[in-house]
């Protein structure tokens, strides 16, 4: 039977997304959002901008590995940047 391997990198992953959904669903409870519509092409809810910009970093991730020789640490600064701009203003 193969079992996944949880290296150090993969634990922190995962412990950042399961952090990021309970703060984001404490916030939720205690701060209810309302649709709004930013430079995204449809109006969204927090959660909406949190899907979009964790997908979107997950390909600007593939893209910088297919694309690149790089540092992957460059990658996730861009991500973390790109993150912040969809959750603030998309």
């Amino acid at each position: 039977m193969n079992w996944m391997a949880w290296t150090l990198p993969t634990a922190i992953f995962f412990s950042v997304i399961a952090a990021i959904l309970l703060c984001m669903t404490l916030y939720e409870v205690r701060s209810p959002c309302i649709e709004r519509k930013g430079f995204l092409p449809i109006a969204t809810t927090r959660g909406d901008r949190l899907f979009i910009g964790l997908l979107t970093s997950a390909y600007i991730h593939l893209a910088y590995v297919g694309l690149t020789d790089m540092s992957l640490w460059i990658a996730l600064g861009i991500s973390c940047v790109w993150l912040f701009i969809v959750m603030r203003w998309g």
